[in-house]
């Protein structure tokens, strides 16, 4: 089993920049890619970013591209999300997942809690 735990500002300007930071424990838990997804009110859990185990192979959704960034700490299984110039839209709760590196949320067995980020215009 793999327990994760999501952190980071809450509520931010549109303009300006949060991070969000997803500690993962457990068993073999840094072995795992580790992604983060969204979902708005009314809208389905979407992909926002992912990293593979060895930090190497990044993927973005082309809605967060050039603004968002991921990066891990592979010693303490720790992932993070940098947003920029972030928007309205960004406004959502965002989740992190650990699995298999895929923009798909079926490639994903352990799930966080949730945080709930909200943009401000």
């Amino acid at each position: 089993q793999v327990r994760l735990v999501e952190s980071g500002e809450t509520l931010v300007q549109t303009g300006g920049s949060a991070s969000l930071s997803c500690t993962a424990s457990g068993e073999a838990s840094n072995s795992y890619a580790l992604a983060w997804f969204r979902q708005a009110p009314g809208r389905e859990r979407e992909f926002v970013a992912a990293i593979s185990s060895s930090g190497r192979n990044k993927h973005y959704a082309d809605s967060v591209k050039g603004r968002f960034t991921v990066s891990r700490d592979r010693g303490e299984s720790t992932a993070y999300l940098q947003m920029t110039d972030m928007k309205p839209e960004d406004t959502a709760v965002y989740y992190c997942a650990a699995g298999m590196f895929s923009y798909k949320a079926n490639g994903y067995n352990y799930w966080g809690q949730g945080t709930q980020v909200t943009v401000s215009s």
